[in-house]
């Protein structure tokens, strides 16, 4: 069974464990290096606790740490929110059984609005994963849009809730 969390406070460190991770597998698409402390460092970590706009949770199997999302609300349009999956990270362990897109609907159903799910141009197997779980989420009614201050595709989509 696969569930979210929201993150509390206490559990920061546990977050940015697996933060880590994340940026050790993102690293194969973005040129980036470990600082000389031998850590990534996610700079935006502490804004999840102190900006109300962001929204930090764990993603679990049966219960176990399967990974995380970072979603963030970027704006409003026609008073309707608009969200972004700013960081998404499942293990390796868990990934190819419906684990993230699982996690993934129930974010959109938690969060319900506009989404904008970007990938980078270089994360072929990012974007493969977003269009497939966001065309079942949305049967297939979702837009894929590019935008100047991003480099790669974005998803378009608005979430409702699920029974």
């Amino acid at each position: 069974m696969v569930t979210i969390e929201q993150v509390e406070y206490e559990r920061k460190a546990t977050l940015s464990h697996l933060l880590e991770l994340y940026q050790y597998d993102f690293s194969e698409f973005e040129p980036m290096d470990v600082h000389e402390s031998g850590r990534y460092e996610y700079r935006f970590l502490d804004h999840y606790w102190t900006e109300a706009s962001r929204y930090p949770f764990f993603i679990r199997v049966a219960g176990k740490l399967a990974g995380f999302a970072l979603v963030r609300e970027i704006g409003a349009q026609d008073e309707i929110p608009i969200y972004s999956m700013a960081e998404f990270f499942v293990m390796r362990k868990y990934r190819n059984h419906g684990v993230g897109q699982q996690a993934a609907f129930a974010l959109f159903s938690r969060f319900q609005g506009i989404w904008k799910v970007g990938q980078i141009e270089a994360n072929l197997p990012a974007q493969t994963f977003w269009k497939k779980a966001i065309g079942r989420y949305t049967d297939q009614t979702f837009e894929e849009i590019r935008e100047a201050d991003w480099d790669g595709p974005i998803q378009v989509f608005t979430s409702v809730a699920t029974t």
